[in-house]
């Protein structure tokens, strides 16, 4: 088997890496070691940042997003007893945000590489990959109990923290930063209406708290607990009280409650590799980088990166410049770091911290309190969260 450029991973940057490439003429070749219905079943992100948006349109994956997606002007903080709306459009020239979920985005560009006839193989195991410093990098596995060899020009490692990809860069290579936050978030899953039109992100005395949605008639609400909370102790009684005492008293009246489809905790963790290449093998998203899902980065940087990667590979393909593959990590950890940032800040700002002091309390309220009185603070943040501009690609 023989593609130009193998992709590991069939979540929504690898489908989206493929689908760009293939409206290019690029051949490429998708492989997955899940089921379809596994990779649908990831309950992830669902704001998308403006430069995203234009990426799905671009690839021609966006008709339901459009018409189904909740474009959203603006989002709320809330602290010290008080509701501050960010305006996004007015603050950073026109640009918004789309609330449209992951598992939607990664179904439009499934349906949409199927149309196109282009090849993804599911339930892949014991995948390797091998020569990618030399001339002709291949990647082997088993499909369907028998032994394939994928030979290709290069590699997207598009298989998440835990994937073969960055595990398949020999030790010392390389350097990782990270950071554990001492806490998680409780997300449910409901079917009822959102108790705001606009995203709630709440600084509470008894910790965090978010109010999101998927849809009109969908939500998806978050606290932070301990990271030592398990699920199974969290009734949907208990969580929507929760939820309620750490939401303003008008707020917390609005809310709708409901029985949950879904509920889980996730850790919060800041991480990054550099370099994101490895000769012939180039990492995307969270293969390379996670963030806490504070500023809602990590499916959006994810998009930043198949967008860097997709732009050189045209000009690979198309010009011969084959000296701007050595670009790649730099031109993408330029913005990641930056998105990095941006994550700790609103994590750094929004979350109770074990063992923070009266002073230290004080200076998050004031901090939150400065950006939110000044034009120039609140620009900072609006202009963040629809996403800073991509970076170039050296022409």
């Amino acid at each position: 088997m023989k593609t130009q450029v193998a992709i590991i991973g069939a979540g929504p940057s690898g489908l989206l890496l493929g689908q760009l490439l293939h409206k290019a003429g690029i051949d490429n070749i998708i492989i997955e070691r899940q089921s379809p219905d596994y990779v649908l079943s990831r309950i992830r992100a669902g704001v998308l940042e403006q430069g995203m948006v234009d990426l799905l349109r671009e690839a021609g994956v966006s008709e339901r997003m459009d018409r189904e997606g909740l474009v959203h002007d603006g989002f709320e903080l809330a602290f010290d007893g008080r509701r501050e709306r960010i305006d996004l459009r007015e603050l950073t020239g026109g640009k918004t945000v789309m609330i449209y979920g992951q598992t939607e985005v990664t179904r439009d560009l499934m349906e949409a590489r199927e149309a196109c006839g282009a090849k993804t193989l599911y339930n892949v195991a014991d995948a390797r990959l091998h020569d990618l410093k030399g001339e002709s990098p291949f990647v082997t596995f088993t499909l369907h109990g028998e032994s394939v060899r994928l030979d290709c020009d290069h590699i997207a490692g598009c298989d998440g923290f835990h994937g073969v990809s960055r595990k398949s860069i020999p030790d010392g290579v390389l350097k990782e930063f990270e950071r554990v936050y001492p806490f998680g978030w409780l997300g449910v899953l409901a079917d009822t209406p959102p108790v705001n039109e606009e995203l709630i992100y709440a600084n509470h005395e008894r910790g965090f708290a978010l109010c999101s949605m998927r849809s009109p008639t969908r939500t998806r609400y978050y606290v932070q607990v301990g990271a030592e909370e398990k699920v199974e102790d969290w009734s949907d009684e208990r969580f929507w009280n929760e939820l309620k005492s750490r939401l303003p008293v008008d707020t917390a009246a609005q809310l709708i409650t409901g029985p949950s489809i879904e509920k889980s905790i996730a850790p919060l963790r800041s991480f990054v590799v550099e370099p994101m290449q490895y000769g012939h093998l180039f990492l995307v998203g969270d293969a390379a980088h996670i963030v806490p899902p504070t500023g809602a980065k990590g499916l959006n940087l994810a998009a930043s990166d198949v967008s860097t990667l997709y732009r050189i590979l045209l000009k690979v393909y198309r010009e011969g410049r084959h000296e701007l593959l050595e670009r790649y990590s730099a031109v993408c950890l330029k913005r990641i770091w930056k998105a990095e940032r941006f994550s700790w800040w609103m994590t750094s700002m929004l979350h109770k911290f074990p063992g923070t002091d009266d002073f230290s309390l004080r200076m998050q309220q004031t901090e939150l309190d400065y950006f939110i009185s000044s034009e120039a603070g609140r620009k900072t943040i609006a202009e963040n969260y629809v996403g800073l501009p991509y970076e170039a690609i050296d022409e």
